[in-house]
């Protein structure tokens, strides 16, 4: 014991104590039995937890001795010396704590360590806290390191751990926090950018009501149960991916809690209420009859204003959060909520989303432009479709704006002209957006904004009337229609086939600072000795 460090002897010390309170309780009872307990000659072998059931495991052993006798156990307990001996193993059956620090209730999570701040227990906090700092003061750590997997990181660390444009790989230099080569729990892989199947499933249900009630496309005779058909399964959709992410927000909201502070993973959090504004728009039935539509509209516009207050406002309050390093198309969606607004009657507040909206995509579509046209930034290839979403916010804006004014005038028809140019421009280079794409859920990004200016297309038909407009309409219609279905189908097959569409996220993975030199070689050096 002279040459153990110091955390060793003190555990062997309480160890030692332990004991000698055990020996005396069953001196007191006039039972001649004594208790063996081992002290591990590492310092993470020993739980002061453990030591304090041997105490209770030896006063309750000793009560049942006392009164039913040990006489009929005295002969399995002899000893070779001769002394009848009680041995109690405290080793707790193994289970994986490896993802307990994500866990919303778990002995490491943020939520549990709230709770026992305030219910401490008495005899083992003040020993624990004891032998926190001593193994503090050994590794020269005593800055708050030791929490680095409990604690979000910074948004500096985000951008420094990893790597791509949507910050979905771990650079070379970074150690994953969570095990590496094996496949994590399903919630712990369970993205917030799953809500993108809603919208392009639910995008579809608003298409083919369009084709149904446009006047420009009444010789198309499109039955309702197409419309409805789309609509349940949308709804179906919404609700399982809204019911595995609340899931998700209940066992795992140290995972949540990441998603949301990553400056890019957070703009996907307006897709789950822009989903439910497509829910509303494809009703089967007219917008306007539902029952308290207004209210329905100011709920589901609370969280995207809340939304749109947190990322704008953080463009312009610079740090880490500033737009010329957060920028991201999936930034500008908030513009949707005009068009419903439209639909159910209102004026002022639609107004007021689409002047907002509008105006930081200009913004957002100039960095963007600019940015990544340059040499040294790209996106990853995989990550190609996001680029179609330029296309999605002129068309919904000239949607909006020929419900907020009554017909498809001029102000309706530069949008779109913006979002059709923008569009085809995208389609044509087949090599670049089409071929040798790994499939990932950022293909849903082709979906929405192919349908936008399809729906855009059959009310511009119905304002010009003419052959080309309703050849287009069609067109435009039929080939968001193919893309939507084969790329579902896509998803069906990788998530049911292969089970390979939900990676490990390596976002989540990742500690809340390095490392300090002198910390890495502490634990080089206890490794080795």
């Amino acid at each position: 014991m002279d040459g153990a460090s110091p955390v060793a002897r003190k555990e062997a010390d309480v160890a030692v104590t332990v004991s000698a309170q055990a020996a005396a309780h069953v001196q007191e009872t006039d039972i001649p039995y004594s208790i063996a307990c081992s002290v591990p000659s590492s310092p993470s072998g020993l739980h002061l937890g453990a030591c304090a059931s041997i105490v209770r495991m030896a006063t309750e052993v000793s009560l049942d001795t006392h009164h039913h006798g040990a006489t009929a156990e005295a002969p399995q307990l002899l000893s070779q010396t001769g002394h009848p001996t009680l041995t109690i193993s405290t080793e707790e059956p193994w289970r994986d704590r490896r993802f307990d620090h994500l866990k919303t209730f778990s002995s490491g999570s943020r939520v549990e360590r709230q709770v026992s701040t305030l219910h401490p227990p008495a005899e083992i906090e003040v020993a624990d806290s004891k032998i926190s700092e001593e193994e503090e003061e050994e590794t020269g750590d005593g800055d708050g390191d030791g929490d680095s997997e409990n604690e979000v990181p910074s948004v500096d660390r985000y951008f420094s751990a990893l790597q791509g444009r949507e910050l979905e790989t771990l650079r070379a230099t970074e150690v994953s926090t969570l095990p590496d080569g094996e496949t994590w729990p399903f919630l712990l892989r369970f993205p917030v950018s799953a809500f993108g199947m809603c919208l392009g499933v639910s995008s579809q249900a608003m298409l083919w009501k369009s084709l149904q009630s446009e006047p420009s496309m009444a010789f198309l005779h499109v039955s309702p149960a197409v419309n409805q058909a789309l609509w349940w399964v949308s709804v179906a959709l919404t609700a399982f991916v809204s019911s595995v992410y609340l899931l998700k927000a209940v066992f795992y909201f140290e995972v949540v809690r990441r998603e949301f502070c990553n400056p890019i993973r957070v703009n996907f959090f307006f897709a789950p209420w822009v989903a439910c504004l497509f829910l509303v728009n494809g009703l089967p039935r007219p917008v306007a009859a539902i029952h308290d539509s207004h209210v329905v509209w100011y709920v589901l516009m609370t969280p995207i204003l809340l939304l749109d207050l947190k990322i704008y406002g953080q463009w312009m309050s610079g740090g880490g959060r500033r737009l010329s390093k957060v920028a991201n198309p999936t930034s500008h969606l908030a513009i949707v909520g005009a068009l419903l607004g439209a639909l159910v009657g209102l004026h002022e507040a639609p107004l007021f989303f689409f002047a907002v909206g509008l105006a930081h995509y200009v913004v957002l579509f100039v960095t963007l432009y600019q940015w990544l046209g340059t040499n040294d930034v790209r996106l990853p290839k995989e990550l190609h479709p996001v680029f179609f979403l330029f296309v999605a916010v002129p068309s919904v804006a000239s949607m909006a704006w020929a419900r907020l004014c009554g017909e498809f005038g001029f102000g309706a028809k530069i949008p779109y002209f913006i979002s059709l140019f923008l569009f085809v421009s995208l389609v044509v280079r087949i090599n670049l957006f089409f071929r040798g794409i790994r499939f990932s859920l950022a293909w849903w990004a082709y979906t929405f904004p192919m349908t936008s200016v399809a729906i855009a297309t059959t009310m511009y038909a119905s304002s010009v009337n003419s052959l080309v407009s309703r050849v287009l309409a069609i067109g435009l219609a039929g080939i968001a229609s193919v893309t939507v279905t084969g790329v579902l189908v896509t998803t069906m097959y990788h998530a049911f086939v292969r089970k390979d569409l939900f990676p490990n996220d390596v976002s989540i993975a990742i500690m809340q600072r390095l490392n300090k030199p002198k910390h890495a070689v502490a634990q080089l050096a206890r490794c080795i000795l």
